[in-house]
């Protein structure tokens, strides 16, 4: 299938990720859509550009770069993970204001605005934060052996947690038009709480428990994958 004819899916990557942070997927959905990884500043092809700490500005990149990368004549979804999904929200809620609704909202390892207060990670001292990351999980162990290696990636980490953790005034959008699909891990913290969704859209709403923590995602590639193909018209897809 010609690239221009796929339906596209965004990917917005958890805290500390990059364009390559779902490359895990590719095997299994690449034959099938157009898989565009939306990149914020300071890291992987961005890595000559000012890190973002703030979510306003975060938003506002992340739209520039679907707005950019939108074929109008293809469907298409948006999948996020973690800090994605925070980000992924108010995408989802942009595009229905430009006449441009997604198929669907996939969010994953997040229950969703107002379940919890954020924890404020990005302030921590070393040793606390350090601690914090391996407890969230997902952090290969090298990062913390190799003092280089850590010292490279942990402003990205702390600029990210911020964008997610500072308190600002922006308010949960609701969406009208998209589909809220939300995934966890069941040994996620709120996991239980995953119909909190229900209420940011009206559209319908679907929820499922991978087994796995927070990031599950990479348990579960495939099941994940089947996941955001049946979020499109199939015979558009397959």
């Amino acid at each position: 299938m010609n690239v221009k004819t796929k339906p596209q899916l965004f990917l917005l990557h958890f805290a500390g990720g990059n364009c390559y942070s779902f490359a895990f997927l590719k095997k299994y959905l690449e034959e099938h859509v157009e898989m565009i990884t939306i990149e914020l500043p300071g890291r992987g092809k961005r890595m000559n550009e000012p890190l973002i700490r703030n979510k306003s500005q975060a938003i506002e990149d992340v739209f520039h770069q679907v707005k950019k990368e939108r074929n109008p004549n293809v469907p298409y979804v948006l999948y996020g993970h973690s800090m994605g999904v925070s980000l992924g929200l108010h995408i989802a809620a942009l595009m229905e204001s430009n006449a441009d609704p997604a198929r669907s909202f996939i969010a994953s390892g997040n229950a969703g605005p107002g379940v919890h207060k954020e924890k404020i990670r990005y302030s921590l001292s070393e040793l606390e934060f350090k601690a914090e990351l391996k407890k969230l999980g997902g952090v290969p162990d090298e990062l913390f052996e190799n003092d280089e290696l850590y010292r490279f990636f942990e402003p990205i980490l702390r600029a990210d947690f911020e964008v997610v953790e500072k308190e600002n005034t922006l308010e949960a959008p609701i969406l009208n038009a998209t589909p809220v699909c939300a995934l966890m891990g069941i040994k996620e913290e709120n996991a239980d709480r995953i119909d909190n969704w229900k209420q940011f859209t009206h559209a319908s709403f679907s929820g499922h428990l991978f087994d796995g923590d927070h990031f599950f995602i990479h348990q579960h590639a495939q099941e994940l994958s089947n996941f955001i193909l049946k979020a499109y018209d199939r015979s558009l897809v397959l």
